[in-house]
C-alpha cells in the first residue's frame, strides 16, 4: 500500500496523536482532516500536523489512501455512510474504537467490507482533546487490528508494518475475539471499580471517614473510575453481550468466595488469593495494555519542612517533569511516606535513578 495521503475524521487525543505520529515518521505524507470544532482544527494545520483542513466530510476524501475514524464509536457510522460514495477503490477505512463488533457489523450492512480493516489502540489519558495529543502515546502499545472478512489479504499486509512504523505493537485479532479479550481485562474492571466507588460513597457516614482513608490502595485501584462517563456507557451498550457474559463469572466467583467466608475455608481463601498473585506477577510489563499504566513509584523520607520541596527540585534539576507528588497517609499497603507520578516510562525510570543517587530509598510498583 502505496501511503501518499492520510484522512482523519476527528482529532481527539487519539485522533490527534495518530496524526502527529504520521507526522513526525512519515513527514512526506499528506495529511487531510475533518473534525466539528473548526478551532481545533485551524490549531492542527497552524502548527503542521494537518495540510489539508476539510469542512465536511464530502469528496476531498476521495484523495485518500487510508482514512482514520476518530469520532466517538456512536458516531463513526454515519461518517461511514458519507465515505461510501466517495472513497477510491483501494483506500483502507480504519477505526480507533474499542468496541468492534458494532462498528464491523455497520461495514457489513453498507457493503464497504473490501475496504474495512477495524483497529483499537490500546492507549489513552484522562485528559481528552487535541491539546493533549502527543505523538508518542501510542508508542509500544498495543495496537489490535481486525480486519474485515473481504479486506485484501495484501492490504492488511500492507496496513499491519504501517502502524508498526508508528511504533505501536500491532495485534491481528478476530473482531468478535477482541470484544470479548477487552470485555474481560479493560471493561469489566471499569465496571467493578465504578461499583466499588459506588459501593464505599454508599456506605460511608455523614463524617466521610471512608473518604478520608480512602488514600493509598484503594485510590489506586479505582483511579480508573474517574474515565469518562459518556464514553463507557457507550462502550458498555455496544459490547453488552460479552460484558454480561464476564460479569456473570466474576458474580460466580464471588458468590464462591461468599461460601468460602461463610464456611471459613481457609485454604479455599488462601488459593483464591495465591492464584491471582502469581497470575498478576506472570504478567509482563513490556507494553501498555487495554487500561492506561500509571507510571508512580512510592519514596521513604522523613517528615520535615522543605522535604517535599527539596525532592521535586532534584527532579526538577534533572529535567523531570512531576504528574502528581503526595503524601500518604494511609499505608497500610504501601512502604513508603511519598508517592510520586510521572507522565511516562522514561521519566520513571530517570526520576528513580537520580533519587537513588541522592540515596532516597524507593518502593517501585
Amino acid at each position: 500500500m502505496n501511503i501518499k495521503t492520510v484522512g482523519f475524521v476527528g482529532l481527539g487525543l487519539i485522533g490527534g496523536s495518530i496524526a502527529k505520529a504520521v507526522k513526525a515518521f512519515h513527514p512526506e505524507i499528506q495529511i487531510m482532516a475533518y473534525m466539528r470544532t473548526a478551532d481545533t482544527l485551524i490549531e492542527a494545520a497552524n502548527e503542521g500536523t494537518v495540510d489539508i483542513a476539510c469542512t465536511a466530510v464530502d469528496d476531498q476524501f476521495s484523495a485518500c489512501d487510508c482514512i482514520f475514524l476518530c469520532a466517538p464509536v456512536s458516531t463513526n457510522a454515519s461518517y461511514l455512510e458519507a465515505l461510501k460514495p466517495v472513497i477510491k477503490e483501494d483506500c483502507i477505512l480504519t477505526d480507533v474504537g474499542s468496541t468492534k463488533t458494532d462498528i464491523h457489523e455497520r461495514v457489513t450492512a453498507l457493503g464497504l467490507e473490501a475496504h474495512f480493516i477495524g483497529g483499537h489502540p490500546m492507549a489513552g489519558s484522562e485528559k481528552t482533546g487535541y491539546a493533549n495529543a502527543k505523538p508518542h502515546l501510542i508508542e509500544n502499545a498495543y495496537y489490535i487490528i481486525t480486519p474485515s472478512a473481504q479486506v485484501p489479504k495484501a492490504a492488511v499486509d500492507a496496513f499491519v508494518p504501517f502502524i508498526a512504523s508508528l511504533k505501536a505493537l500491532p495485534l491481528v485479532l478476530d473482531y468478535r475475539q477482541h470484544d470479548f479479550i477487552t470485555a474481560s481485562v479493560s471493561h469489566l474492571p471499569h465496571l467493578i471499580a465504578s461499583s466499588l466507588v459506588n459501593l464505599v460513597h454508599q456506605l460511608d457516614g455523614e463524617e466521610e471517614l471512608m473518604k478520608r482513608i480512602a488514600a493509598g490502595g484503594f485510590k489506586d485501584i479505582t483511579r480508573i473510575a474517574s474515565s469518562s462517563p459518556e464514553m463507557w456507557q457507550q462502550i458498555c451498550i455496544t459490547n453488552k453481550s460479552n460484558l454480561i457474559q464476564v460479569l456473570d463469572r466474576c458474580l460466580e466467583q464471588l458468590a464462591a468466595v461468599r461460601v468460602q467466608l461463610e464456611t471459613e475455608d481457609a485454604d479455599g481463601l488462601y488459593r483464591f488469593f495465591e492464584a491471582s498473585r502469581d497470575y498478576r506477577n506472570s504478567i509482563p510489563d513490556s507494553s501498555s495494555g487495554p487500561i492506561k499504566k500509571m507510571y508512580a513509584f512510592y519514596c521513604d523520607m522523613v517528615d520535615e519542612a522543605g522535604g517535599i520541596a527539596a525532592l521535586a527540585t532534584i527532579l526538577a534539576a534533572g529535567g523531570i517533569s512531576l504528574k502528581n507528588i503526595g503524601i500518604i497517609h494511609n499505608r497500610e499497603f504501601e512502604e513508603a511516606v511519598l508517592k510520586v507520578e510521572l507522565y511516562d516510562e522514561a521519566s520513571y525510570k530517570k526520576a528513580v535513578e537520580l533519587l537513588r543517587k541522592y540515596r532516597y530509598t524507593i518502593y517501585e510498583r
